[in-house]
């Protein structure tokens, strides 16, 4: 890149930060620096004279790609890459950069957070324990929904890499047997089952891979009826590796035991979202932010700042294209 400080924007660093993280380093390394609010109506206007665009969750495609003149780089403030149409980029020239296992530990807690909860079912009892229920009869609330203990049972991972080997280092932890499901579409790989034998065996399957069209609509009608009727199945990577209407109808239908999902296909949901409707039975459902704990986000950030520095420097540090 030439000499001249960059004029760079991050479109939506309010999905980032709240006013606690540091940019010292960012800013260091982005030149002329604009925070953005995730307007998406300004996305052309905000972008059409800069030479680098940072970005969370706002899309970028390949018209807004082929009107940004200048673009050089797009830096993202996440691992996945879905929201940028990297086709364009490749014909435009625009390099861009991802960043990864910046919220291992983050996420693993919250996959936990998750079993833990519906497991020991926290919110029935703690409701239970505030609406005089305990009081007026002990023993029928304190046996009122079922514990297990998890030693001796079955982890299910769907997904190997960083997060899901996190989320099975504590499934070990617990005593618990991890069992790996094999790539979807993939040969068979030694070490793994075919993703029906795992989700007939085991009593948590957790979601960890990516979406591609070879994976969306992952966990339909037919998956869900070859789970144990107490099993726990928890996604917190994409939300359209599941169907949605499926699982609400199975929850309802007590044919599993729970689900925690932190994402959903459309974010912020839609009325229509089967799966934010109250009535539904042994699920819990968070905004997405099992990444978002402090300490990661911060990192991601120092992450994107290195990103930049290396591509000023003629590098490719976490390049996707």
């Amino acid at each position: 890149m030439n000499a001249r400080p960059l004029n760079t924007v991050f479109l939506d660093y309010d999905t980032v930060s709240n006013g606690d993280l540091d940019l010292a380093a960012l800013r260091e390394a982005s030149g002329n620096l604009i925070l953005y609010d995730g307007s998406e109506a300004q996305t052309a206007e905000r972008i059409r004279a800069a030479d680098v665009v940072l970005l969370n969750k706002l899309e970028l495609t390949r018209g807004l790609l082929f009107g940004a003149a200048n673009l050089q780089l797009v830096a993202l403030a996440a691992t996945g890459t879905n929201n940028v149409d990297l086709i364009a980029a490749r014909e435009r020239g625009i390099a861009v950069c991802n960043v990864r296992a910046y919220c291992t530990a983050s996420v693993v807690q919250h996959v936990w957070g998750l079993i833990l909860s519906l497991n020991q079912h926290v919110c029935e009892f703690s409701r239970l324990s505030r609406d005089g229920s305990w009081a007026r009869d002990e023993s029928s609330v304190v046996l009122s929904h079922p514990i297990r203990e998890l030693q001796g049972r079955i982890f299910g991972v769907v997904g190997w890499g960083e997060l899901g080997r996190g989320a099975a280092c504590i499934a070990e932890a617990f005593g618990m047997r991890v069992v790996i499901a094999n790539r979807h579409g993939l040969p068979p790989q030694a070490g793994r089952v075919p993703l029906d034998e795992l989700l007939a065996t085991a009593d948590i399957v957790s979601l960890h891979c990516p979406l591609s069209e070879a994976t969306r609509g992952l966990i339909g009608s037919r998956e869900l009826a070859l789970m144990k009727p107490d099993a726990l199945l928890i996604n917190t990577a994409r939300g359209a590796l599941i169907d949605g209407a499926a699982l609400a109808a199975a929850l309802k239908a007590g044919r599993l035991g729970g689900a925690g999902i932190d994402v959903l296909p459309q974010e912020p949901p839609h009325a229509d979202e089967p799966l934010i409707d109250a009535q539904i039975p042994n699920l819990l459902v968070t905004p997405h932010i099992a990444w978002a704990a402090r300490e990661a986000r911060q990192r991601c950030i120092d992450e994107m700042a290195a990103n930049i520095r290396d591509f000023r420097s003629g590098g490719r540090r976490g390049r996707v294209v």
